[in-house]
């Protein structure tokens, strides 16, 4: 299958991870980004940039129309406003999956966070954040896309020699994992069955015994 991604909050920490990843596989993407000059500094050149909004679909629904995959990495900031993960992490995830469900997109991939689960997480007093990271999955869940959710846990900005490990939902609940094998998770998602409609837990540890993408896509039940 010839693959053409869209990557959504590709300048974030992690969605700029994924848009390099990609383009290391030489598979071309179109970027929804908020900021062009931004997008131009911190992005390959070969990417295509697309100026708009989660949250106002018509600013990025015709670019999607050329892409068969879609990666979500978007995410709410720290900030004052108790609405934004609601309207960032939920609507306009929901957004992006009724696009997607409505142009038959190949294959949905889904950043969460480990814990979303868990209600009274102090990440919570974030403003709901995982809740409402939670519901967006459960959306993904129930649309006609094949998905693979990917739940990280505590976010690194260097990488390390660790290796991975991977599980079934609500298994993990402590551990960090590097931005990079996070975006190298989910772009290798799109290449194995084995990832289609499951939720993967991932962190890494010094002491965890190395595996292909295939033995740990096929634990994950």
């Amino acid at each position: 299958m010839t693959i053409k991604a869209f990557v959504a909050g590709a300048t974030g920490r992690t969605g700029k991870q994924i848009v390099e990843v990609l383009t290391e596989k030489e598979i071309p993407v179109v970027a929804l980004v908020r900021s062009l000059e931004k997008g131009k500094q911190l992005l390959p050149s070969s990417v295509e940039l697309v100026v708009g909004d989660v949250l106002r679909p018509e600013t990025w629904e015709k670019a999607i129309a050329s892409c068969n995959v879609l990666l979500c990495a978007t995410g709410a900031t720290p900030s004052l406003d108790f609405t934004q993960p609601y309207r960032v992490d939920y609507e306009g995830t929901k957004n992006l999956i009724t696009v997607a469900e409505r142009q038959k997109l190949d294959h949905f991939v889904l950043v969460s966070s480990l814990c979303v689960s868990q209600f009274f997480h102090p990440l919570n007093l974030f403003w709901l954040v995982l809740y409402w990271k939670k519901l967006a999955e459960e959306a993904l869940q129930q649309s006609q896309i094949p998905y693979t959710i990917v739940r990280p846990g505590g976010l690194l900005d260097y990488d390390t020699s660790e290796s991975l490990i991977m599980e079934t939902a609500d298994t993990l609940f402590e551990g960090r994992i590097p931005r990079r094998k996070v975006a190298e998770v989910a772009v290798e998602a799109l290449f194995s069955e084995k990832a289609r409609q499951k939720i993967v837990e991932i962190i890494t540890q010094a002491d965890a015994p190395a595996q292909n993408w295939e033995q740990l896509f096929s634990r994950v039940v």
